[in-house]
């Protein structure tokens, strides 16, 4: 028998500027291993830091995005573990691969091909951008095993469709299949299944031909402007304003406005 590694099971390419980063355990609907989420994070670390990395999709082989975390192996009962066990596993394991993806320094792309439950719901809804295929669903499974929603659920979800959208879906833990949840907003379009990828590869690309520190700047303004007050938010635009001024980016999409040409972004 053919041991897999974490490295096939997350597969991974960069191709024209753009880090592709695949969940591939499709016999297992691609629910993430403590391995997994941490060759996860370690890719969006290594997206951050690379200049030659501009956009980064996240999507999945088989039939299913993420079916959530693989449990096989942790505790059974009350009796195998201690007080703040729990605690600490969310904050180190579920945690740690969501705000991966909204730290990540450049946009992040979600292409979901199916099924998007608990913290692989979670995992899509952190990105950037969302692509559904026609067959995906997004669930709010935590309740249905009687649990709290964990992996940032409670923080994303309000912020995205308001709080008493959110309380439904995790109150009952229905499935939201791909049109109603652009009808919501938790996605930003549907396609036909064969077009998911190419319509994700796309996107993709016109984010990796963009000015990429104005982006991670914007990003991160959006980000945190949900959290704070307005003077905070006004104040750190014009900060995030006058970091980007700095960048050849934004001297080149100055001097195209002024001598009427298309911009040639190179990301720095």
């Amino acid at each position: 028998m053919t041991t897999r590694t974490p490295s096939d099971e997350i597969l991974h390419r960069v191709d024209g500027n753009v880090s592709w980063i695949i969940l591939n355990r499709p016999e297992a609907m691609n629910a993430v291993t403590p391995d997994q989420r941490e060759r996860v994070i370690a890719l969006l670390a290594d997206a951050s830091a690379d200049p030659t990395v501009r956009a980064v999709v996240i999507t999945a082989t088989g039939k299913g995005f993420c079916a959530g975390a693989d449990l096989r192996g942790a505790p059974a009962g009350p009796g195998d573990r201690v007080a703040g066990d729990v605690a600490r596993m969310i904050r180190l394991g579920a945690q740690r691969l969501i705000t991966a993806v909204l730290d990540c320094e450049k946009p992040v792309l979600a292409a979901v091909n199916g099924t998007a439950a608990g913290i692989g719901a979670h995992l899509a809804l952190a990105c950037d951008l969302v692509i559904a295929a026609e067959p995906a669903r997004f669930i709010e499974v935590f309740v249905r095993r009687g649990l709290v929603p964990d992996g940032g659920g409670a923080y994303l979800l309000p912020r995205l469709i308001g709080p008493q959208k959110a309380k439904e879906l995790m109150f009952f833990g229905d499935a939201v299949p791909a049109a109603e949840a652009e009808r919501l907003g938790l996605v930003n379009k549907v396609v036909p299944a064969e077009e998911l990828e190419a319509t994700a590869r796309a996107w993709a690309e016109r984010l990796a031909q963009g000015p990429t520190r104005a982006i991670a700047l914007a990003k991160q303004l959006v980000n945190a402007s949900l959290d704070g007050d307005r003077t905070a938010a006004l104040a750190a635009e014009a900060s995030a304003q006058e970091i980007n001024m700095t960048t050849a980016d934004a001297n080149e999409g100055v001097a195209s406005f002024v001598e009427r040409r298309t911009p040639k972004y190179l990301g720095r």
